[in-house]
């Protein structure tokens, strides 16, 4: 059929309308990277104060300075993404960005700090450790051809590289101290066990240009399981052969010297713990089949026993592809787990097995048995065989070592959110009936005891410090209150249950304990701050009234937002459910003077079990008012007042789960916290934005869907479409087919034609967290833009969960200032 020019102008006059749409629904961006307000960028390049790692003796404390923020070209090295793990495959270790870039040394006694020589110009400090007696410090340097071994010598402050081989740092930090020596003999030789690559392994492979063949994956059937939606999975043959081949490794012990000695043979080393003593160790291997659906913490290992030359001794489990755990979050895999070594002893094991086929839907008098071995492990001594140590109603979680007379086994049922802890003997002949000391819900923060205080004993491994009674605990906690946190440090009689008191926070002050340093309770080292003080580390003396001694003197980072106002908050949601949250406002700001501002608000829904937990209050109004860029707080300089974490719970109490009502808990909680701002004067009902980071974006998406409570929100790095994860996102443990209206109610995907006021998304190119993959943000932006919505998206690249690049976060705070300005603070009222 011939074309006319009649049909051919016109249909140039189509195309030339079509674009003129597009262009004015589309405007023109800019896509190199933005610069936001200076006062925003100050934020971002504030000076970072040092961390500050506690020597084991508490004499001498390590501080590593922090550089500013790493730049995009930093960021932008190349990654392998292997069975859910991120490596730098040229420093043969796990992808990391920060590092530390000078060393000081802290005395506690007198408060004076030494510089420490020998570090090279640009030291890129990676993970630091202290050895018991607190004579060195390990650490390990990224240099540009690998991960390097140092040592630092505390009393003379000085550095020194102490090997030539690389680490291989890609299944943890690469090295760790040898104890196996007593804190009283202290001239007693120290070792490290460290991880090298091996000697000749053959060259890196390489994947093959073009595929041998298509990827296969096939099901046989089975039970129902829950395998959640992971990020960075095996893809193909040749991904199996570089995870193999990275995490090939052998070890060998390295003294203080500089000596090296290999032991045993390279193989796909997960994990080598020394037991206390220094004679054993417990290997964990990765074996194959592996699988392209699960991280590598869920692929077939093996786990060994080790004596010091590399030898095996015993083989402790092998433990299979665990692709078929049962529903829920109770649910674990059959067989041993939680192998670790009992801190007060030389050499004796522990693990836990589950007694119902690790299936939280079964019913069950016992759930899990904890176990004991000592050493030898080779069968030749009957006394060694393994020894049941409890029975528990609930799944094992953690312990406590003190003495063969005292341990501490802590249970926990996600389900009702139940904790028990026992008190138990390890160490006797004939097992005693374990002892319940505390029993609490894991959301009732008032009812938390706090944790018990530790020391280091003659194996240089922290045990359950107790006073000269050999009865009584020293418990450190929050304190959570409803006036906010106050944090404690309690005395616990194990025979009488009794707790004193002996010290508790108070205004202006939010002081917490880091250590006990002594069995009396009397002396402690404390970090803190206040509203307009930044946190520093004080030493107490309980045995007077005088006032702590500081030992350090940080500085304000950011000194402009001296002056800014927190106040803690209390109001109601319509059902009678107490809520909180954090008000800040601008330096200066008098409400009533000033009259009501552009407010963002950035929280982050949480489920709970019972109401009661849901209200308790969180945080402290006489924390420092640290202004970070990665909260909202930042835009306090933008002269936006902000509320951080206004309470959103979802309460589910008995057998109603907490999702069952999401949407109408949600609206409740956002009605309430719009209504007290408002009713403080500090907001303009019409100029509120709403944001959250993860499920704090996939609740601003919900909001924005049922409600016209904001004028904006700001979305960063969620999930939006609950069909993309079917086997259970943040708490919720059914899958998709067994509570489909709530999977379909709870997607804002659903309803993104109901949302009206416009919304940024902003989400990390790579982001490597289970659930919030790119293609959500893509596709709910894809739906908004299709129909009509005023949105926006903007992926960074290189990024993940979390941003690192000093470019990546000046463009988010670009984004999000110009999103607020646009629409919010500069809409009109109604």
């Amino acid at each position: 059929m011939r074309t006319t020019p009649i049909k051919i102008f016109a249909s140039l006059m189509s195309l030339t309308m079509m674009s003129a749409v597009s262009a004015a629904e589309s405007p023109a961006v800019n896509n190199t990277y933005q610069m936001p307000a200076a006062e925003l960028q100050a934020v971002v390049d504030a000076p970072r104060g040092p961390s500050l790692q506690m020597g084991p003796q508490r004499k001498v404390a390590l501080l590593v300075s922090l550089p500013g923020l790493p730049s995009i070209a930093d960021v932008a090295q190349p990654e392998l993404k292997l069975a859910g793990l991120r490596i730098n495959s040229k420093m043969r270790a796990a992808s990391r960005f920060e590092f530390g870039d000078g060393m000081s040394l802290l005395d506690v006694a007198t408060g004076k700090t030494r510089n420490v020589t020998g570090l090279p110009t640009n030291p890129r400090i990676a993970d630091t450790a202290w050895s018991a007696d607190e004579r060195w410090i390990a650490f390990s340097r990224w240099s540009d051809s690998g991960v390097e071994l140092w040592l630092l010598d505390v009393e003379k402050a000085s550095a020194h590289r102490l090997i030539k081989e690389p680490l291989n740092a890609v299944a943890g930090g690469g090295f760790t101290w040898l104890s196996g020596l007593s804190l009283s003999t202290p001239n007693t030789p120290q070792k490290l066990l460290v991880r090298v690559n091996p000697l000749k392994q053959a060259a890196a492979p390489v994947a093959p240009t073009a595929p041998t063949g298509p990827n296969v994956q096939e099901s046989l059937g089975g039970k129902v399981t829950q395998n959640r939606t992971y990020p960075d999975m095996l893809k193909s043959p040749a991904d199996a052969d570089m995870l193999d081949w990275q995490l090939q490794s052998q070890l060998a012990i390295v003294t203080t010297k500089g000596e090296l000695q290999r032991i045993g043979v390279a193989t796909t080393l997960l994990a080598a713990q020394p037991s206390p003593d220094g004679k054993y160790i417990l290997a964990t291997q990765l074996r194959r089949p592996y699988s392209n659906m699960l991280p590598i913490s869920r692929f077939p290992q093996l786990v060994e026993m080790w004596d010091m030359q590399g030898k095996k001794l015993k083989t402790m489990t092998e433990r299979p592809l665990r692709d078929r755990l049962p529903p829920g979050n109770d649910a674990v895999a059959t067989g041993p787990r939680d192998y670790g070594w009992r801190s007060d002893k030389p050499a004796t094991l522990y693990w836990a097995e589950a007694q119902d086929d690790g299936d939280p839907n079964k019913e069950a008098a016992v759930r899990d048995t904890v176990f004991q071995q000592a050493a030898p492990f080779d069968g030749t001594n009957p006394e060694s065989a393994p020894k049941k140590l409890l029975d528990l109603a609930s799944r094992f979680a953690d312990v406590e070592w003190g003495r063969d007379d005292l341990a501490l086994v802590t249970e926990y049922w996600w389900k009702t959110r139940d904790v028990h802890v026992w008190r138990i003997q390890p160490g006797q002949a004939e097992q005693t009936k374990p002892e319940l000391i505390f029993s609490y819900k894991s959301e009732d923060r008032y009812a938390d005891p706090g944790n018990p205080s530790k020391r280091i004993n003659d194996f240089g491994r922290s045990v359950l410090r107790t006073a000269a009674d050999g009865n009584t605990l020293f418990l450190l906690g929050t304190g959570a209150s409803p006036e906010g946190d106050r944090p404690f440090l309690d005395a616990f009689d194990l025979t009488s249950k009794k707790t004193t008191r002996l010290w508790r926070s108070a205004a202006p002050f939010y002081e917490q304990v880091l250590t006990v340093l002594d069995d009396a309770g009397k002396h402690l080292i404390t970090s803190r701050e206040s509203a307009d003080e930044r946190p520093n580390f004080y030493l107490r003396d309980l045995s007077t009234t005088a006032e702590p001694r500081a030992l350090t003197q940080f500085s304000h980072p950011t000194p402009q937002f001296k002056g800014v106002q927190k106040q803690q908050i209390n109001y109601k949601r319509a059902d009678g459910v107490a809520l909180s949250a954090t008000l800040y406002l601008p330096p200066g700001y008098d409400a009533k003077r000033d009259g009501p501002r552009p407010m963002l608000m950035w929280a982050y829904p949480e489920e709970f079990k019972s109401a009661a937990a849901a209200g308790q209050v969180k945080d402290s109004p006489y924390k420092f008012n640290r202004i970070s860029y990665w909260g909202p707080q930042v835009m306090l300089a933008r002269g936006y007042t902000v509320l951080d974490h206004p309470a959103m719970p979802i309460v589910g109490e008995g057998k109603q789960e907490p999702n069952d009502t999401y949407l109408p808990q949600l609206k409740m909680d956002a009605e309430a916290a719009v209504d007290e701002v408002v009713r403080l004067g500090v907001a303009d009902r019409s100029k509120i934005a709403i944001g959250g980071h993860s499920y704090g974006a996939f609740m601003t998406a919900n909001l924005l869907a049922h409600t016209r409570l904001f004028r904006a929100g700001i979305a960063r790095s969620g999930a939006y479409n609950r069909s993309l994860t079917p086997f259970g996102f943040q708490s919720e443990d059914r899958n998709f087919w067994d509570a489909k209206e709530v999977y379909q109610a709870m997607a804002p995907f659903n309803f993104a034609d109901q949302i009206k006021d416009p919304i940024l998304f902003i989400h990390g190119e790579q982001d490597n967290n289970p659930g919030t993959f790119p293609i959500q943000s893509e596709r709910m932006y894809q739906a908004l833009q299709g129909l009509g919505a005023v949105t926006k998206l903007v992926t960074l690249p290189n990024e993940s969960h979390a941003y690192r690049a000093r470019e990546s976060i000046l463009q988010m705070l670009y984004e999000q200032d110009q999103w607020l300005d646009k629409y919010v603070k500069n809409a009109k009222s109604n």
